[in-house]
């Protein structure tokens, strides 16, 4: 069990992270969070300042939704 102190310190810092990023977390509660299927393709660019970007993608696996199934729980027992 977390203790009080750095549970106080995880949910301060997931407010601050969701005060100066709105749409990311609105995009991984409304995308990821309920229910991508096995075969989704995720893909991500980096663009750092002057800089071309960089694009990675991932192929959704059985295993990664279980590894996001088991995430989603962890993170329905800390509210």
């Amino acid at each position: 069990m977390m203790n009080p102190a750095m549970m106080m310190k995880a949910f301060k810092a997931k407010k601050e992270f969701e005060d100066r990023h709105p749409r990311v977390l609105s995009f991984i509660q409304n995308e990821i969070m309920t229910g991508i299927e096995e075969g989704t393709v995720l893909e991500m660019t980096v663009t750092k300042p002057g800089r071309p970007g960089v694009t990675a993608n991932m192929r959704i696996t059985a295993e990664d939704l279980a590894l996001l199934e088991e995430l989603k729980n962890m993170g329905a027992n800390m509210k």
